[in-house]
């Protein structure tokens, strides 16, 4: 069976996207282990600059997904049932592990004032939990993107 082009061309698109993301994740994920490294963790400049870094990447690694992966699902270009179902399914699961990575950022998002990190060690455990979950629910979405099926 022959691919047409404009499938070819949608194939690439989506590969592009999900490469974005992938790379956007394995940065947050690698940040957050050298963060983790800090432990425990001092008001200092280090850990400070280390929290801002990993802030930042955290969110952009959150606005990857919404952009790369769930945005065209949210606008109903997705022909391709399984995916809308998957989608459906995992979606508000996601929705809600976006909640809780914003409010972590909106806690320690303080660039270099951020001198009250007595609760950190566990929201760090806590985010590490939710971030191994958020990874399974993309992967999945990710895996029924891909199957071809033009």
């Amino acid at each position: 069976m022959q691919t047409s082009p404009a499938s070819a061309e949608r194939r690439y698109a989506a590969q592009t996207k999900h490469g974005t993301l992938l790379e956007s994740r394995t940065e947050t994920l690698t940040l957050y282990s050298q963060l983790a490294g800090l432990r425990p963790f001092k008001p200092d400049e280090e850990v400070q600059l280390a929290l801002q870094e990993f802030c930042e990447a955290l969110v952009d690694y959150t606005a990857s997904a919404h952009f790369q992966l769930y945005r065209f699902i949210d606008e109903g270009t997705e022909r391709r049932k399984n995916v809308v179902d998957l989608s459906e399914n995992i979606y508000p699961k996601i929705a809600q592990t976006t909640q809780t990575i914003l409010d972590f950022n909106e806690k320690y998002d303080c660039e270099d004032h951020c001198n009250n990190l007595s609760e950190l060690d566990q929201d760090m455990s806590a985010l590490g939990e939710l971030l191994a979950d958020r990874i399974l629910y993309e992967d999945q979405i990710i895996a029924a993107l891909t199957i071809d099926r033009d």
